[in-house]
Protein backbone atom coordinates (compact mmCIF):
# COMPACT_ATOMS: atom_id res chain seq x y z
CA UNK A 1 0.00 0.00 0.00
CA UNK A 2 1.08 3.49 -0.38
CA UNK A 3 1.40 5.65 2.81
CA UNK A 4 2.83 9.29 3.86
CA UNK A 5 6.03 8.59 6.64
CA UNK A 6 7.61 10.94 8.85
CA UNK A 7 11.26 10.28 8.25
CA UNK A 8 13.02 12.63 10.33
CA UNK A 9 11.02 15.84 11.68
CA UNK A 10 11.59 19.11 10.79
CA UNK A 11 10.00 22.52 9.21
CA UNK A 12 7.09 21.30 7.13
CA UNK A 13 8.53 23.87 4.02
CA UNK A 14 11.55 21.19 3.89
CA UNK A 15 8.62 18.40 2.94
CA UNK A 16 9.58 16.10 6.08
CA UNK A 17 6.64 13.43 4.91
CA UNK A 18 7.70 10.94 2.30
CA UNK A 19 5.29 8.61 0.35
CA UNK A 20 6.43 5.33 0.23
CA UNK A 21 5.00 1.90 0.10
CA UNK A 22 4.26 -0.24 3.10
CA UNK A 23 2.69 -3.68 3.56
CA UNK A 24 -0.93 -3.79 3.95
CA UNK A 25 -1.02 -4.22 8.00
CA UNK A 26 -3.04 -6.98 9.60
CA UNK A 27 -5.56 -6.63 12.36
CA UNK A 28 -4.30 -7.97 15.47
CA UNK A 29 -6.53 -9.38 18.39
CA UNK A 30 -9.71 -7.08 19.28
CA UNK A 31 -8.58 -5.27 15.65
CA UNK A 32 -10.22 -4.28 12.07
CA UNK A 33 -8.46 -3.68 9.02
CA UNK A 34 -10.07 -0.35 7.36
CA UNK A 35 -9.67 1.04 3.81
CA UNK A 36 -9.17 4.32 4.01
CA UNK A 37 -11.87 6.49 2.06
CA UNK A 38 -10.81 10.11 3.51
CA UNK A 39 -8.56 11.46 6.60
CA UNK A 40 -8.60 14.69 8.18
CA UNK A 41 -5.38 16.92 7.94
CA UNK A 42 -4.96 18.04 11.65
CA UNK A 43 -3.06 20.87 13.27
CA UNK A 44 -1.23 17.81 15.29
CA UNK A 45 -0.33 15.93 12.35
CA UNK A 46 1.91 19.44 11.30
CA UNK A 47 3.13 19.23 15.04
CA UNK A 48 4.16 15.41 14.53
CA UNK A 49 5.87 15.99 10.83
CA UNK A 50 7.99 18.99 12.23
CA UNK A 51 8.89 18.04 15.64
CA UNK A 52 6.51 19.90 17.94
CA UNK A 53 5.66 16.66 19.45
CA UNK A 54 8.69 14.56 20.04
CA UNK A 55 8.31 11.34 17.62
CA UNK A 56 7.20 7.78 19.32
CA UNK A 57 8.29 6.23 16.62
CA UNK A 58 10.25 5.96 13.47
CA UNK A 59 8.37 6.39 10.08
CA UNK A 60 5.19 6.91 11.63
CA UNK A 61 2.56 7.36 9.37
CA UNK A 62 0.22 10.45 10.83
CA UNK A 63 -3.50 10.84 10.29
CA UNK A 64 -5.93 10.24 12.95
CA UNK A 65 -9.22 11.43 11.25
CA UNK A 66 -9.33 8.76 8.70
CA UNK A 67 -13.00 7.58 7.99
CA UNK A 68 -13.24 4.01 5.82
CA UNK A 69 -15.14 0.58 5.50
CA UNK A 70 -13.71 -2.58 7.73
CA UNK A 71 -12.20 -4.63 5.15
CA UNK A 72 -11.42 -7.57 7.95
CA UNK A 73 -11.21 -8.31 11.43
CA UNK A 74 -8.76 -10.09 13.81
CA UNK A 75 -9.45 -12.48 16.11
CA UNK A 76 -12.02 -11.62 18.65
CA UNK A 77 -13.04 -8.89 16.48
CA UNK A 78 -17.09 -8.50 16.26
CA UNK A 79 -18.28 -5.18 17.17
CA UNK A 80 -18.58 -3.92 13.73
CA UNK A 81 -19.59 -6.05 10.14
CA UNK A 82 -17.58 -6.32 7.16
CA UNK A 83 -17.94 -3.13 5.09
CA UNK A 84 -19.59 -0.66 7.46
CA UNK A 85 -18.43 2.82 7.85
CA UNK A 86 -16.51 3.79 10.98
CA UNK A 87 -14.08 6.14 11.83
CA UNK A 88 -10.39 5.59 13.25
CA UNK A 89 -9.56 8.73 15.67
CA UNK A 90 -6.75 9.97 17.49
CA UNK A 91 -7.02 7.90 21.03
CA UNK A 92 -6.23 4.46 19.73
CA UNK A 93 -6.08 2.76 23.64
CA UNK A 94 -5.73 3.20 26.89
CA UNK A 95 -4.62 0.82 29.92
CA UNK A 96 -8.18 0.47 30.94
CA UNK A 97 -6.80 0.16 34.65
CA UNK A 98 -5.17 2.97 36.76
CA UNK A 99 -6.67 5.44 38.95
CA UNK A 100 -7.96 8.04 35.66
CA UNK A 101 -9.42 4.88 33.36
CA UNK A 102 -11.05 3.75 36.26
CA UNK A 103 -12.48 7.15 37.35
CA UNK A 104 -14.13 7.36 34.01
CA UNK A 105 -11.09 10.32 32.74
CA UNK A 106 -9.72 7.71 30.73
CA UNK A 107 -7.88 10.86 28.37
CA UNK A 108 -5.61 11.25 31.01
CA UNK A 109 -4.66 7.54 31.24
CA UNK A 110 -0.64 7.04 32.32
CA UNK A 111 -0.20 4.47 29.06
CA UNK A 112 -2.22 5.57 26.39
CA UNK A 113 -1.89 5.64 22.48
CA UNK A 114 -2.68 7.75 20.14
CA UNK A 115 -3.17 7.29 16.02
CA UNK A 116 -0.45 9.14 13.73
CA UNK A 117 1.82 8.99 17.04
CA UNK A 118 2.69 5.96 18.41
CA UNK A 119 0.97 3.49 16.11
CA UNK A 120 0.50 4.45 12.18
CA UNK A 121 -2.44 6.17 11.02
CA UNK A 122 -4.84 7.37 8.12
CA UNK A 123 -2.59 8.83 5.51
CA UNK A 124 -2.39 5.81 3.85
CA UNK A 125 -4.83 3.04 1.98
CA UNK A 126 -5.26 1.15 4.95
CA UNK A 127 -4.83 1.11 8.65
CA UNK A 128 -5.41 -0.69 12.03
CA UNK A 129 -7.74 0.33 14.89
CA UNK A 130 -8.61 -1.60 17.68
CA UNK A 131 -12.33 -1.92 17.24
CA UNK A 132 -13.19 -0.65 20.84
CA UNK A 133 -11.66 2.52 20.00
CA UNK A 134 -13.67 3.19 16.64
CA UNK A 135 -16.47 5.09 15.89
CA UNK A 136 -19.95 4.30 13.87
CA UNK A 137 -20.44 7.86 11.69
CA UNK A 138 -24.00 9.60 11.18
CA UNK A 139 -25.02 8.49 8.39
CA UNK A 140 -25.97 12.54 7.39
CA UNK A 141 -22.60 13.16 6.65
CA UNK A 142 -20.28 11.79 4.07
CA UNK A 143 -16.57 10.95 4.04
CA UNK A 144 -15.35 14.22 3.83
CA UNK A 145 -17.47 16.06 6.47
CA UNK A 146 -17.55 12.97 8.46
CA UNK A 147 -13.72 13.23 8.78
CA UNK A 148 -13.02 16.71 10.73
CA UNK A 149 -15.38 15.04 13.42
CA UNK A 150 -13.25 12.93 14.53
CA UNK A 151 -10.54 14.95 16.42
CA UNK A 152 -11.42 18.39 15.56
CA UNK A 153 -14.69 18.16 16.34
CA UNK A 154 -14.34 16.28 19.33
CA UNK A 155 -11.70 17.97 20.55
CA UNK A 156 -13.59 21.18 20.20
CA UNK A 157 -16.56 19.46 22.46
CA UNK A 158 -14.79 18.49 24.77
CA UNK A 159 -12.81 21.93 25.55
CA UNK A 160 -16.29 23.77 24.98
CA UNK A 161 -17.22 21.58 28.24
CA UNK A 162 -14.02 22.06 30.12
CA UNK A 163 -15.23 26.16 29.42
CA UNK A 164 -17.62 25.20 31.83
CA UNK A 165 -20.00 27.92 30.40
CA UNK A 166 -22.72 26.91 32.96
CA UNK A 167 -20.89 27.97 35.76
CA UNK A 168 -20.97 32.10 35.02
CA UNK A 169 -24.77 31.76 35.70
CA UNK A 170 -25.39 34.21 33.08
CA UNK A 171 -28.41 34.07 31.20
CA UNK A 172 -26.68 34.96 27.73
CA UNK A 173 -23.48 32.81 28.59
CA UNK A 174 -21.13 34.37 26.20
CA UNK A 175 -18.09 32.55 24.63
CA UNK A 176 -14.74 33.88 23.49
CA UNK A 177 -13.06 31.71 20.20
CA UNK A 178 -9.68 32.51 19.62
CA UNK A 179 -8.78 31.31 15.93
CA UNK A 180 -11.47 29.46 13.69
CA UNK A 181 -10.09 26.86 12.06
CA UNK A 182 -11.27 23.41 11.66
CA UNK A 183 -11.96 22.40 15.47
CA UNK A 184 -13.42 26.10 16.40
CA UNK A 185 -15.70 26.04 13.87
CA UNK A 186 -17.72 23.20 15.17
CA UNK A 187 -17.51 23.81 18.59
CA UNK A 188 -18.54 27.25 18.06
CA UNK A 189 -21.77 25.77 16.29
CA UNK A 190 -22.41 23.11 18.87
CA UNK A 191 -22.04 26.17 21.62
CA UNK A 192 -24.64 28.35 18.92
CA UNK A 193 -27.18 25.23 19.17
CA UNK A 194 -26.91 25.52 23.05
CA UNK A 195 -27.94 29.24 23.13
CA UNK A 196 -24.18 30.82 24.04
CA UNK A 197 -23.41 34.03 22.21
CA UNK A 198 -20.44 33.36 20.28
CA UNK A 199 -17.40 36.23 19.46
CA UNK A 200 -14.66 35.44 17.38
CA UNK A 201 -11.44 36.62 17.20
CA UNK A 202 -8.98 35.46 14.63
CA UNK A 203 -6.70 36.89 11.95
CA UNK A 204 -8.30 35.53 8.65
CA UNK A 205 -10.60 37.56 6.54
CA UNK A 206 -12.19 34.56 5.30
CA UNK A 207 -12.70 33.06 8.51
CA UNK A 208 -14.34 36.51 10.09
CA UNK A 209 -17.18 35.92 7.25
CA UNK A 210 -17.76 32.57 7.95
CA UNK A 211 -17.94 32.93 11.58
CA UNK A 212 -20.84 35.82 10.62
CA UNK A 213 -22.23 33.76 8.59
CA UNK A 214 -22.72 30.59 10.85
CA UNK A 215 -24.45 32.80 13.28
CA UNK A 216 -21.58 34.19 15.87
CA UNK A 217 -22.66 37.45 17.39
CA UNK A 218 -18.70 39.04 16.36
CA UNK A 219 -15.73 38.55 14.79
CA UNK A 220 -12.89 40.40 14.57
CA UNK A 221 -9.13 40.13 14.80
CA UNK A 222 -7.35 38.43 17.72
CA UNK A 223 -6.01 41.64 19.71
CA UNK A 224 -8.90 43.79 18.97
CA UNK A 225 -11.02 41.84 21.42
CA UNK A 226 -14.46 40.99 22.12
CA UNK A 227 -17.48 43.81 22.50
CA UNK A 228 -18.61 42.91 25.74
CA UNK A 229 -16.85 40.48 28.80
CA UNK A 230 -16.84 36.77 28.10
CA UNK A 231 -18.07 34.34 30.67
CA UNK A 232 -15.88 31.57 28.98
CA UNK A 233 -12.77 31.75 25.87
CA UNK A 234 -11.35 28.68 24.08
CA UNK A 235 -8.20 28.65 22.59
CA UNK A 236 -7.42 26.91 19.22
CA UNK A 237 -4.58 28.98 17.88
CA UNK A 238 -1.30 27.25 19.34
CA UNK A 239 -0.32 30.74 20.35
CA UNK A 240 0.68 31.18 24.35
CA UNK A 241 0.76 34.81 23.58
CA UNK A 242 -2.83 34.90 22.81
CA UNK A 243 -3.49 33.38 26.77
CA UNK A 244 -3.10 37.04 28.64
CA UNK A 245 -5.71 38.47 26.34
CA UNK A 246 -8.22 36.21 26.36
CA UNK A 247 -7.76 35.97 30.06
CA UNK A 248 -7.74 39.95 30.16
CA UNK A 249 -11.25 39.39 28.10
CA UNK A 250 -12.93 37.41 30.65
CA UNK A 251 -15.37 38.61 32.99
CA UNK A 252 -15.30 37.44 36.59
CA UNK A 253 -15.60 33.99 36.92
CA UNK A 254 -14.25 33.08 33.55
CA UNK A 255 -12.65 29.96 32.42
CA UNK A 256 -10.08 29.76 29.74
CA UNK A 257 -10.48 26.34 27.54
CA UNK A 258 -6.75 26.13 25.83
CA UNK A 259 -7.77 23.10 23.12
CA UNK A 260 -4.48 22.01 21.49
CA UNK A 261 -1.90 19.52 22.23
CA UNK A 262 0.87 22.23 21.90
CA UNK A 263 0.82 25.82 22.63
CA UNK A 264 4.27 28.41 22.30
CA UNK A 265 5.58 29.74 25.05
CA UNK A 266 3.28 31.48 27.13
CA UNK A 267 4.21 35.00 28.26
CA UNK A 268 4.25 36.44 31.92
CA UNK A 269 0.78 36.65 33.36
CA UNK A 270 -0.14 39.62 35.87
CA UNK A 271 -1.95 38.47 38.85
CA UNK A 272 -4.19 41.24 38.96
CA UNK A 273 -4.99 41.67 35.18
CA UNK A 274 -5.33 38.33 34.63
CA UNK A 275 -6.14 35.76 37.03
CA UNK A 276 -8.03 37.55 40.20
CA UNK A 277 -11.55 37.60 40.69
CA UNK A 278 -11.53 33.83 40.10
CA UNK A 279 -10.73 33.65 36.59
CA UNK A 280 -9.32 30.10 35.79
CA UNK A 281 -7.05 28.11 32.84
CA UNK A 282 -7.81 24.65 31.93
CA UNK A 283 -6.13 22.26 29.33
CA UNK A 284 -7.76 20.16 27.51
CA UNK A 285 -5.99 16.84 27.19
CA UNK A 286 -7.47 14.10 24.24
CA UNK A 287 -11.01 12.84 24.75
CA UNK A 288 -12.69 9.81 26.23
CA UNK A 289 -14.80 7.71 23.98
CA UNK A 290 -17.89 8.89 25.89
CA UNK A 291 -17.24 12.94 24.66
CA UNK A 292 -16.68 10.91 21.31
CA UNK A 293 -19.88 8.94 21.24
CA UNK A 294 -21.90 12.15 22.50
CA UNK A 295 -20.18 15.31 20.41
CA UNK A 296 -21.20 12.80 17.05
CA UNK A 297 -24.94 12.20 18.31
CA UNK A 298 -24.61 16.30 18.42
CA UNK A 299 -23.41 17.29 15.11
CA UNK A 300 -26.03 14.90 13.96
CA UNK A 301 -28.94 16.42 15.52
CA UNK A 302 -27.87 19.98 15.11
CA UNK A 303 -26.66 19.02 12.41
CA UNK A 304 -23.50 20.89 12.03
CA UNK A 305 -21.81 22.09 8.62
CA UNK A 306 -18.41 21.08 8.31
CA UNK A 307 -16.30 23.14 6.00
CA UNK A 308 -13.40 21.40 4.60
CA UNK A 309 -11.19 21.92 2.25
CA UNK A 310 -10.32 18.69 0.09
CA UNK A 311 -7.11 17.30 -1.37
CA UNK A 312 -6.12 14.24 -3.45
CA UNK A 313 -4.10 11.45 -1.15
CA UNK A 314 -0.76 12.55 -3.43
CA UNK A 315 -0.84 16.15 -2.03
CA UNK A 316 -0.40 15.28 1.93
CA UNK A 317 2.53 17.38 1.90
CA UNK A 318 1.17 19.99 -0.17
CA UNK A 319 -2.02 20.02 2.44
CA UNK A 320 0.11 19.91 5.49
CA UNK A 321 2.07 22.94 4.33
CA UNK A 322 -1.10 25.08 3.63
CA UNK A 323 -2.18 24.43 7.30
CA UNK A 324 0.97 25.39 8.37
CA UNK A 325 0.42 29.04 6.47
CA UNK A 326 -3.58 29.80 7.15
CA UNK A 327 -4.23 29.04 3.54
CA UNK A 328 -6.96 26.21 4.86
CA UNK A 329 -10.52 26.78 4.27
CA UNK A 330 -12.33 24.96 7.42
CA UNK A 331 -10.43 21.43 7.87
CA UNK A 332 -7.92 19.97 5.37
CA UNK A 333 -9.41 16.43 4.29
CA UNK A 334 -7.51 13.64 2.20
CA UNK A 335 -9.46 11.60 -0.67
CA UNK A 336 -7.78 8.21 -1.44
CA UNK A 337 -7.99 7.31 -4.55
CA UNK A 338 -10.82 5.08 -5.90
Amino acid sequence: MRAWTVEVPGPIAQRPLRLVERPTPVPRTGEILVRVRTCGVCRTDLHVAEGDLAPRRAGVVPGHEAVGTVEARGPGAERFERDERVGVPWLRSTCGRCRFCAGGHENLCVEPAFTGWDADGGFAEWCTVPEAYAYRIPQVFDDERAAPLLCAGIIGYRALRQADLERSGTRRRRLGVYGFGGSAHLAAQVALHEGATVHVMTRSPTAQKQALRLGCASAQGPDDGPPEALDAALLFAPVGSLVPTALAALDRGGTLAIAGIHLSDVPPLSYERHLFYEKRIVSTTANTRRDGERFLRAAATIPIEVITTGYPFDAADRALLDLSRGRVDGAAVLHMPA
